[in-house]
């Protein structure tokens, strides 16, 4: 990829964010590991590099660096925040300890314009992470830009080489997305060849080369990522492909029925649903934590689908709905340690598994799922459904999970979908669910008194996921949401609104 910008992960948590910037402008990206060789950043032969930002510290004993030929090589170069800090620390800078550090909102003070500040005013917001600042550029650089308190960006046209403090690519900052096109198409001259049809026709053309004549399994759990997946190999290779889908139980209402529909009657896919609900409500029988629940609902599935693909012969490929933000954190230099929920669909393939791997969507992030989703001809209404998280309503309920919650929160959560779509509310929120609380209180009901479960309304607004705000939905559709689940759901006789952004609370409870 000629044309493309390599994102250098130095442990931001805004490092996918970077590269998806940079695809929405039809320029392919991709993140690796900040770690890599210069051969093989060589071999990626890109238009662009961009240091990312990062937790640590350019004094830490184990700070992550890169060697400074990579100032060398002839290709732009893009420090951000702590990719700035290292770069000034390379170039023989100055980098100190700040005072206090700069965190979130600042100003942004333009004292001199360039080629990445192509249309900035001279003041505008940013948004800022970090505690150390640079206290002296290296020799030859200018700077182009402060805070109230630091230097906040500087240059070196000549050797094509800018660093900022600030974190563009977060929709925090002003006029971000301009300066990653500027750097993108002024500096680097890449060109806009990144479409999503064109990886459809090269996607379905490697899959039949790959495959040849040979048998396929997939695990199917009706999420956007298996679901698109499914579709795009049954496009390439038809009825080689199988899929498994393990039915948990913990899925929202009638969802089993809807997937066979959708895609094994209307897409005509081979799919052997398996009924698996007693077998994971028995393991998680007296589970209450929710690392605990993951792990188990995690490991149940891969048993489950293990004993049913055992029962297809000479299949010789494993396909999986991975996308590139799961190939991203398995080779993230923080590593598993950082993880603040596991991922349901990461890890737990046996290391002497004899099936080859086949994974169509490894490149794309989630919304280039999406997209591709609707091309192959899935419903839009499927595609975009709010997320689900892949060990169900597990982990909507909190506290220990058995049948009758699981039916309680079943019907409570289609209450509140079913009216955020009546209200033509549910596309303009990011995410709406409801939450089983593992809280009793006493009622009034029919004049008799009640002891019955509190739930929780959930409805959050985010562009990234990285942050997120509470949606402010009118108050007579949440009273409507109330007066329904509390007289049509047994079991719930009161309901609260959720009203905490992300951070400092996360959009999933668990």
């Amino acid at each position: 990829m000629k044309n493309s910008i390599i994102v250098l992960d130095f442990g931001s948590q805004y490092n996918q964010l970077i590269a998806r910037r940079v695809r929405d402008m039809q320029v392919y990206a991709e993140v690796i590991p900040c770690t890599a060789s210069i051969e093989e950043i060589k071999s990626h032969q890109p238009a662009g590099i961009i240091l990312s930002g990062g937790p640590s510290s350019v004094f830490a004993e184990d700070a992550f660096t890169v060697p400074k030929e990579i100032y060398d090589l002839g290709i732009p170069v893009l420090g951000i925040c702590y990719g700035m800090q290292l770069t000034a620390h390379l170039l023989d800078g100055k980098v100190s300890k700040g005072a206090k550090g700069e965190y979130g909102k600042a100003e942004f003070h333009l004292t001199q314009s360039g080629k990445l500040f192509k249309g900035f005013p001279e003041q505008s917001t940013v948004w800022m992470s970090h505690f150390d600042e640079v206290a002296k550029v290296p020799e030859g650089f200018t700077v182009c830009g402060r805070s109230e308190s630091d230097i906040a960006a500087f240059y070196n046209e000549e050797k094509n080489i800018y660093a900022v403090q600030f974190h563009p690519e977060v929709s925090h900052t002003e006029h971000g997305t301009q300066l990653i096109e500027n750097f993108v198409f002024d500096i680097c001259k890449c060109e806009k060849n990144w479409k999503l049809t064109n990886y459809i026709d090269h996607q379905i053309q490697a899959i039949k080369e790959k495959v040849g004549d040979k048998k396929v399994i997939l695990g199917l759990s009706g999420g956007v990522d298996s679901s698109v997946a499914s579709v795009l190999i049954h496009k390439a290779i038809g009825d080689q492909l199988t899929c498994i889908f393990v039915d948990t139980g913990l899925m929202r209402l009638n969802e089993g029925d809807l997937i066979m529909e959708a895609y094994g009657k209307h897409f005509d896919i081979n799919i052997i649903r398996v009924d698996a609900q007693e077998r994971f409500l028995s393991k998680l029988k007296g589970v209450s934590d929710p690392e605990k629940k993951r792990k188990i609902i995690g490991h149940e599935f891969i048993e489950v689908f293990d004993e049913e693909s055992a029962k297809i012969e000479n299949a010789s490929f494993l396909a999986q709905g991975t996308i590139y933000p799961d190939v991203i954190e398995s080779q993230s230099i923080k590593g598993p340690s950082a993880t603040i929920k596991s991922h349901h669909n990461v890890g737990g393939l046996p290391e002497d598994m004899k099936l080859e791997l086949l994974e169509p969507l490894r490149e794309l992030f989630k919304d280039e799922v999406r997209k591709v989703g609707v091309e192959l001809g899935i419903s839009p209404d499927l595609v975009y459904r709010h997320p689900f998280p892949g060990p169900g309503l597990g982990i909507r309920i909190l506290g220990e999970v058995d049948a009758e919650k699981v039916e309680i929160l079943q019907k409570a959560d289609a209450i509140f979908i079913e009216e955020l779509h009546k209200n033509d509310l549910y596309n303009s929120v990011s995410q709406a669910f409801v939450v089983l609380l593992p809280v009793k209180s006493v009622g009034v009901m029919g004049d008799e008194r009640t002891y019955e479960y509190t739930c929780v309304v959930r409805s959050a607004d985010t562009i990234d996921f990285m942050t997120a705000t509470w949606s402010k939905l009118p108050y007579e559709v949440l009273e409507k949401v109330s007066n329904r689940i509390i007289n049509e759901v047994k079991g719930i006789n009161r309901v609260a609104y959720d009203i905490s952004s992300k951070p400092p609370a996360t959009i999933e409870w668990e």
